[in-house]
């Protein structure tokens, strides 16, 4: 497999920052071996992160516990306690860090304040020249749970990397290789007394079912198997 692969309709600012590394000018070989091997690393350890999210498993389990134990016995029943407790501490952590970026984005010191001396009747040229504000797509720690518990039911059929998110304002789309044209299913989350997600027949059209919790997603993974394997047999076909 590749150490590193940069889509360039879909990008983040540290894979820029990677893609420096190979430029002529800056292109040194220890860097690149040494930058190879972090990146597989990385890779690597975000992928285990990413299935503990969903499904931490019981050596996880015994570390995170260790020192709240103290000479408490690692029993059943204690696993299960902490199991459940350590999931519910990554959804909490994303929720909260998701929020601390947004309070971030819209703290007083980004906000451009109007000057009060301007006239209340703004020429054609200042009013194109405003910028306009869109409703922004919030994604919660539900949806992202989701997305990996997604990513680990498709895990024996797809590679997790093809497995992508897109956040709409009405549904959260899980799609594979990140094509509107592959869609995995649709997590309509957006009330939170009433998750539903739409899975899709042959004919791409979608059916909602209500789930009870994100948990319950693992009731359809034999759909969401044969939706993610018919992609494949029409890709063969090409």
């Amino acid at each position: 497999k590749p150490f590193f692969e940069f889509n360039i309709l879909d990008f983040k600012d540290r894979d820029v920052e990677e893609l420096k590394k190979f430029a002529k000018v800056a292109f040194d070989l220890d860097t690149i071996l040494n930058t190879a091997n972090d990146l597989k690393y990385t890779r690597a350890i975000q992928t285990l992160l990413a299935e503990w999210m969903v499904s931490p498993s019981e050596e996880f389990v015994r570390l995170a516990s260790a020192d709240l134990l103290g000479n408490k016995r690692f029993t059943p029943a204690v696993k299960d306690q902490f199991t459940l407790i350590t999931k519910r501490a990554f959804e909490q952590l994303i929720g909260e860090r998701i929020n601390d970026r947004l309070k971030g984005a819209m703290s007083p010191e980004s906000i451009t304040v109007a000057d009060p001396t301007i006239s209340p009747a703004p020429s054609a040229t200042a009013l194109e020249a405003s910028p306009v504000v869109e409703a922004q797509n919030v994604t919660t720690a539900e949806e992202v749970e989701g997305f990996h518990t997604v990513r680990a039911i498709l895990r024996g059929v797809v590679a997790p990397k093809r497995v992508a998110m897109r956040d709409a304002q009405s549904y959260c789309a899980i799609l594979l290789d990140d094509n509107n044209r592959k869609p995995l299913c649709r997590l309509r989350f957006n009330n939170a007394e009433k998750l539903r997600i739409g899975l899709f027949n042959n004919r791409k059209e979608e059916e909602l079912f209500p789930l009870e919790s994100v948990d319950n997603i693992y009731d359809y993974a034999e759909q969401l198997k044969d939706t993610a394997s018919s992609y494949l047999i029409g890709q063969d076909k090409e």
